[in-house]
């Protein structure tokens, strides 16, 4: 069950345990470790938290924030590591792990800090390599045997170039892929506001024009709205690993009522300033383009891509993006989101930006002059 929130104001033993969090991740003294206020110093704490993990930077302790502030107390070799289906292991000492199993050629996927199946697969690969039992605990044996060897990769991310690999061995055409699109927000939670304007119906409307256009060119859509209430970033990950999905966009309106003159297109990927490894290759590009087409193609300023480890990039096993589409709190930018030809214009860029990650380097075109009809013309050429 999902915790509160906490905020400046609360008091309580959850607030303790906030405090004792940020203590052990040295965000905080130790003498603030047993008060139970959730003070201005215990904000200014989450918040330098939160920019450091690449997370939402809001000062307020949420779910995310809380099972973030949990998994940093943990350094490799504090407790048995394992794969729990239905309850997945996630901490510091989780992505320690991986890291040097990825640095020892054991591919484990991208650097996320969750014991998912391929890192239990690498484990197993490893202990089998150096005689132990293949038993999936990384234990004190298994961490003497990590400690006993050197880095067998070097020069470069393997993560990155396996990520990339995929893509490059898939083909250009687009046909027979499965695409999940996430719809920001739900009917119980709509999210920015701006007049009759909320966010959660206009991603929802954009997201059927992105649908239309996708499916026009043979790839599998799957809308997340589609689940009942308001799912959570997590269930809405769970639902694309579980279609094995080959890649995932998060639409969203940004709505800050504190800054009305922020305007602009962000788009965000999955990478954490503080763990090398931690990086979606593909992701990055994916991000890319979608920013260049949409600044290309609209009078959107350019808030440029970011790394961030929200759980919908964070969770997800395939390349995941979420644009931020214009703010609803900035009257230009609101105005712009309730034209459907604006919207239709952004749609057209997100589907050209999904080809042309498969083009790779066969696509030399200019960015902002491809329309579907190119892109599908053009994926047949190769």
């Amino acid at each position: 069950m999902a915790l509160p929130s906490m905020r400046v104001g609360d008091v309580g033993p959850q607030v303790t345990a906030v405090r004792e969090r940020l203590v052990a991740t040295g965000d905080l003294p130790g003498s603030a470790a047993t008060a139970d206020t959730f003070d201005t110093e215990v904000e200014r704490a989450v918040r330098a938290f939160q920019q450091r993990r690449g997370m939402l930077v809001d000062g307020v302790v949420g779910s995310q924030t809380y099972r973030a502030l949990d998994g940093a107390r943990w350094l490799l070799g504090d407790r048995i590591l394992m794969h729990t289906p239905g309850h997945l292991m996630a901490g510091d000492d989780v992505g320690a792990l991986q890291e040097r199993l990825l640095g020892l050629g054991y591919p484990c996927g991208r650097v996320d800090g969750v014991f998912g199946s391929s890192t239990d697969a690498a484990l197993r690969d490893f202990q089998r390599g150096v005689g132990l039992r293949p038993d999936g605990l990384a234990g004190p044996h298994t961490l003497r045997g990590l400690n006993q060897l050197s880095r067998a990769v070097t020069g470069g991310a393997p993560h990155a170039l396996r990520e990339a690999d995929r893509v490059r061995s898939a083909g250009t055409n687009l046909r027979g892929r499965v695409v999940v699109l996430d719809p920001g927000h739900s009917s119980l939670d709509p999210g920015g506001v701006a007049g009759d304007l909320r966010e959660a119906d206009i991603t929802l409307d954009l997201a059927r024009r992105v649908e239309g256009r996708l499916a026009a060119v043979g790839v599998h859509v799957v809308l997340t709205r589609g689940l009942t209430g308001d799912p959570s970033q997590l269930e809405r990950a769970d639902l694309a690993n579980s279609l094995n999905a080959d890649l995932v966009l998060s639409l969203h309106c940004e709505s800050l009522q504190n800054a009305p003159q922020a305007h602009g297109v962000a788009t965000y990927f999955y990478g954490s300033p503080n763990q090398g490894g931690a990086w979606s290759a593909t992701g990055e590009q994916l991000a890319s383009l979608v920013q260049r087409e949409i600044v290309a193609r609209t009078d959107l300023l350019d808030c440029r891509t970011h790394p961030r480890t929200w759980d919908i990039l964070r969770h997800t096993v395939m390349p995941a993006v979420r644009v931020e589409v214009g703010h609803l709190s900035h009257p230009g930018d609101a105005a712009r989101l309730g034209d459907p030809a604006f919207r239709d214009t952004v749609a057209e860029a997100v589907v050209v930006s999904v080809q042309r990650v498969y083009l790779g380097e066969t696509d030399d075109s200019t960015t902002g002059t491809l329309n579907v009809a190119d892109v599908m013309a053009r994926a047949h050429q190769f």
